[in-house]
């Protein structure tokens, strides 16, 4: 299949180009107002009031203007280009300016500060998994929810004793490999693996829980770029391979709901419809983050479950699931860069991904990555899934939660899997972390 009759990939962040006025973006930035905007914000950085930072206009402009210039810059270096360079630049290029003082320190505080207490990453989250979700064909919904749990605890297994192989081969002992190196890559991120991890084992040592994080940061940290960067080679490995892609689509035989492909978008969907989307997203974040806060359930898979609920016993009406996909369609393509551009500055440490750079640790991870990759890859056909969407989702095992998932999935073009890695990421990893407690509590 030529590239130019490839089918368009839902979850692909980049701007069609089809569309484009007839001027140059970067990213969705019409290049004049591109400067305008630098010069606007460097304006008022300098002559402003200390507080305008925080404006969430002016945030705006700052997250856009910082993602989609260092995204345009991986997508035009050659060679890398085509391994998911724009998600890794977008990510990596200002947690290293925010190490290295290239970002004043009052930008840096306020875009963490803005990062942190909006917490608009999971607003991002929900309005890819519920418009992915609300998509999907019922019956294939349910399926593929069934199936991919064979690959992601199949590919969990193998890793860990594929990682502790490895990490044995290097001359680690047993226990700091398994608990320091392999649970953490496999338990879900910083705030949902990491800090539980750290926190647990400090309880079993009575020690201080920080020292212990800034153990295992580093697996986390270099874990989920290892897996960035196995997406983007994925993706490039299915252009010319289209029998083991299904291009963004999970199961073979899969598709987009009848009923959205029936219509007309421009008949079906308005303004009215993509608000309405847009507050049922919400109010799904919203009831899964007070279960949450009731038992401790992560708010993710709460709001997933609803969501699979409303489209599998018909709860939503077809004008809201068109506007729900716009809606997905929306965030996908204006606000991927610029939410890995905050994460880099404020979620992203740069001296913790440094400090993995060491071989013993860095072969171990990869290993383990690969592992969860590869299983995902070869059970594919036995489960009826796409090789690489399988290998994609089980690699999302090994994200640095949310902000990984999405990383991962915008380097393998392909964000429509977004409710599946949120399985991997979120059901996986806590299932890591509650049997790894278990385990060094009576190791000790």
């Amino acid at each position: 299949m030529a590239e130019a009759d490839m089918p368009a990939m839902a979850g692909d962040p980049a701007i069609n180009t089809s569309a484009r006025p007839g001027f140059s973006l970067i990213g969705v930035i019409p290049w004049p107002v591109f400067i305008a905007l630098a010069l606007l914000v460097t304006g008022i950085y300098y002559k402003g009031k200390p507080d305008d930072l925080g404006n969430v206009s002016v945030m705006i402009a700052i997250l856009g203007l910082g993602g989609f210039a260092c995204a345009e810059l991986g997508k035009r270096i050659p060679g890398i280009r085509s391994l998911g360079a724009a998600a890794i630049f977008a990510t990596f290029i200002p947690s290293y300016m925010a190490y290295a003082g290239l970002l004043p320190k009052p930008l840096v505080g306020a875009i963490t500060d803005f990062t942190k207490n909006t917490q608009f990453l999971y607003l991002y989250i929900a309005a890819v998994v519920v418009g992915s979700i609300l998509g999907m064909d019922r019956k294939m919904l349910v399926q593929g929810f069934l199936r991919i749990f064979v690959p992601i605890f199949c590919g969990s297994i193998l890793a860990g004793l594929v990682g502790m192989a490895v990490g044995l081969a290097c001359g680690m002992s047993p226990e700091h490999t398994f608990f320091y190196i392999v649970v953490p890559v496999m338990a879900g991120g910083v705030g949902e693996g990491a800090i539980p991890l750290s926190v647990g084992y400090a309880a079993v040592l009575h020690q201080d829980s920080g020292a212990l994080l800034a153990d295992i940061l580093p697996s986390v940290m270099f874990g989920s770029l290892t897996a960035i960067i196995c997406a983007g080679f994925l993706n490039f490995y299915a252009r010319n391979r289209p029998h083991l892609t299904g291009y963004g689509v999970l199961q073979i035989g899969e598709h987009d709901d009848p009923e959205l492909m029936a219509s007309e978008p421009t008949a079906a969907v308005g303004p009215i419809q993509i608000a309405a989307a847009g507050v049922t997203v919400i109010a799904l974040y919203l009831a899964g983050l007070l279960l949450q806060r009731l038992t401790d359930f992560p708010a993710p898979i709460t709001m997933l479950a609803l969501a699979v609920a409303a489209n599998v016993f018909r709860l939503v009406s077809h004008q809201l699931k068109s506007g729900a996909y716009s809606y997905y369609k929306f965030f996908s393509g204006a606000v991927t860069y610029p939410l890995l551009f905050a994460i880099g500055v404020s979620l992203t440490p740069w001296e913790k991904l440094i400090a993995a750079f060491t071989a013993g640790r860095l072969v171990t991870i990869v290993a383990m990555v690969l592992t969860l990759f590869a299983t995902g890859f070869f059970l594919a056909r036995r489960v009826g899934m796409y090789p690489i969407e399988a290998a994609i989702v089980a690699g999302c095992h090994s994200g640095q939660g949310g902000t990984g998932d999405v990383a991962i999935l915008t380097a393998a073009d392909r964000l429509q899997l977004m409710p599946f890695a949120q399985i991997a990421t979120r059901i996986g990893g806590a299932l890591t972390v509650t049997l790894a407690l278990a385990l060094y509590a009576t190791y000790h």
